[in-house]
């Protein structure tokens, strides 16, 4: 990233922190609920629950997300082509931003109401966690690469 001792460089870690967590929110609610549709008063079933917000508060709160994804990734590109942002250290936020994705749909996947089994549920939390692990492990491992040959340049 930037030096992080200085405001800017602390500006663009946030802003690499902010579009981290606001993309699975900003995906999540880009799906949308993918609860069967079934006749009146028959009762879904949930692996898990989905969290109990309203139409217009799901609505503000994606929103708020795809914003916040928005301008903190413009943040990041226009900081890059300045070259105030380390264009290496796209290699590790991409697939932080990846996994969020996956992490953001298969949140949905997993909290939609079924007519029994949710088999849609298992395959996301084996083939998804495994994605999202391996995505994550890319990002660690490149950024402690990235830490320690700036380290031994200094």
């Amino acid at each position: 990233m930037a030096d992080t001792a200085s405001p800017s460089g602390r500006g663009l870690l946030a802003a690499a922190a902010g579009c981290a967590l606001a993309v699975p929110v900003a995906v999540w609610w880009l799906v949308g609920d993918l609860s069967a549709e079934v006749p009146p008063g028959t009762t879904l079933d949930h692996l898990i629950s989905p969290p109990g917000l309203g139409p217009w508060a799901e609505r503000a709160v994606g929103v708020g997300a795809l914003v916040v994804a928005g301008v903190t990734a413009a943040l990041l590109v226009r900081a890059s082509r300045r070259r105030r942002f380390d264009r290496r250290w796209w290699a590790a936020l991409i697939p932080v931003l990846l996994a969020g994705a996956v992490v953001g749909a298969g949140w949905r996947v997993v909290t939609a109401g079924t007519v029994g089994a949710n088999i849609g549920a298992g395959l996301t939390i084996m083939l998804g966690g495994a994605l999202v692990a391996l995505l994550l492990l890319w990002a660690a491992g490149w950024s402690a690469r990235l830490l320690l040959a700036r380290r031994t340049v200094r």
